[in-house]
C-alpha cells in the first residue's frame, strides 16, 4: 500500500506539469537524480542528463495523466520478454485491474479463437503453401502452434523467418491476408 499512497503523492505535487518539466532543462544531474529517486522511488543508475530528462518527464506526465492501460500493458507483456524484470513487474503492480480488460472488436487485430488460438489462423489441420526461390514450403496449423519440417513453431512469423532469413509477417507470407488460396484444409 505504501507505494500507492507515494504515488497518490507524488500525483498531488505534480499537479502543474508543463512548470515540472520545465523544471527539468535547468536541473544537475545530482538534482535530477534526486527527483528520479522521488518520483520512482528508487535511486537510478544513470549520470546521463539527457536520458534522466526524458525518464523524468515520461514519469511526470505518467503520473499526471495516468499511465498505459490495462490493455496496452498486456499487449508489451505479450511482446515484451526482452523488457527489463523492473519495467514490467512495476507495469503489473500498477495496472492490477480492477475489471478485466475490454474484449478486442470483433475482427479487430489479434482476436483469440473459442479453444484459445489466434483467430486469424485457419483450422487446424490446414495446409498453407507458399512457394520460395523456387521451394515448395508446407506448414500445418496445429494445437500448439505451426509444424514445418517436423518442428513445431509458435509462428506464421518465425517459420517465414526461417525460410527467407529476415523478418517477414507471417500471414502476408502465407498469403493469408488477401484471401489466398495457399490454404488446403485435409
Amino acid at each position: 500500500m505504501a507505494k500507492k499512497e507515494t504515488a497518490r503523492a507524488a500525483r498531488k505535487q505534480l499537479a502543474d506539469v508543463p512548470q515540472q518539466l520545465a523544471a527539468l532543462a535547468s536541473m544537475s544531474v545530482p538534482d535530477l537524480a534526486e527527483k528520479y529517486l522521488e518520483v520512482y522511488g528508487e535511486p537510478t543508475r544513470s549520470r546521463n542528463r539527457d536520458y534522466l530528462k526524458k525518464r523524468l518527464a515520461f514519469r511526470i506526465q505518467e503520473l499526471a495523466e495516468g499511465g498505459l492501460s490495462a490493455r496496452a500493458v498486456a499487449r508489451i507483456s505479450e511482446l515484451g520478454d526482452k523488457l527489463p524484470e523492473r519495467w514490467r513487474m512495476r507495469q503489473v503492480e500498477e495496472t492490477k485491474p480492477c475489471a478485466p480488460p475490454p474484449s478486442p472488436a470483433v475482427g479487430a487485430g489479434r482476436a483469440a479463437a473459442a479453444d484459445g488460438r489466434d483467430a486469424r489462423l485457419p483450422p487446424l489441420g490446414t495446409v498453407l503453401t507458399r512457394v520460395f526461390k523456387g521451394t515448395q514450403h508446407r506448414v500445418t496449423v496445429r494445437e500448439g502452434g505451426i509444424e514445418y519440417e517436423g518442428q513445431l513453431h509458435r509462428s506464421l512469423s518465425s517459420v517465414a523467418k526461417l525460410i527467407t532469413g529476415t523478418a517477414w509477417n507471417g500471414f502476408s507470407f502465407f498469403g493469408l491476408k488477401a484471401g489466398s488460396t495457399n490454404a488446403v484444409t485435409p
